[in-house]
């Protein structure tokens, strides 16, 4: 929850190439004309996400910072998460009334969690096609985050996954906690996200 210590911090995590940046870009652009945003990107050893938003014309250059974490991106945002805190330090510098700042991880598993020093609430997102059994294979990302993102749901019948099945398991590993199904490319879900934000997040 925001507080007078800074911004609202969002985690967002998730496996490569299951649409982390494409939901960052969403959520910029819902957000920004009634919230001070910016965004901390990680990669291991580039700063291509937060050059990809800048192309994207998610937000102006000056709020968005790529870190370059190493080889281990695991390490930035949970056991030292120092890195992070850094530039958000820096954004909360050049940009005294920040509200919502999205820390973006580098592809990571589903081991993959974020410090609660550095994250106040963590959005995971997973991909159907990476498998309909991907929620049943739990992990922290999974069962642990706020809010489970399910997306690409429009390729479902592509890669043979089950919409139900993924529901009911989702169900399941997740007990109360919220998910959501997205197809980000069309910006589907994305307002459901953005109320979860406003009403989990203080905004």
């Amino acid at each position: 929850m925001k507080s007078g210590n800074g911004p609202l911090r969002v985690g967002i995590g998730g496996p490569v190439g299951s649409g982390k940046t494409a939901l960052t870009e969403k959520l910029c652009k819902a957000m920004r004309d009634q919230y001070s945003v910016a965004v901390v990107t990680n990669d291991i050893y580039t700063t291509e996400d937060a050059e990809a938003l800048m192309r994207m014309q998610a937000l102006p250059s000056d709020r968005i910072v790529g870190v370059e974490t190493g080889g281990c991106p695991h390490t930035a945002i949970r056991e030292d998460a120092t890195i992070n805190l850094q530039a958000i330090a820096g954004l909360n510098e050049r940009i005294p009334d920040l509200d919502v700042v999205f820390i973006e991880s580098g592809g990571d598993n589903l081991a993959a969690t974020f410090s609660p020093d550095l994250a106040d609430i963590t959005i995971y997102v997973i991909s159907v096609c990476q498998g309909e059994e991907i929620p049943r294979k739990g992990g922290p990302g999974i069962t642990k985050s706020d809010l489970l993102v399910i997306n690409k749901k429009d390729l479902a019948p592509y890669v043979g996954a089950d919409l139900a099945v993924m529901d009911r398991d989702a169900t399941r590993m997740r007990q109360a906690r919220p998910f959501v199904f997205s197809d980000m490319k069309r910006g589907d879900g994305v307002s459901s996200i953005v109320s979860f934000l406003k009403e989990h997040g203080g905004l």
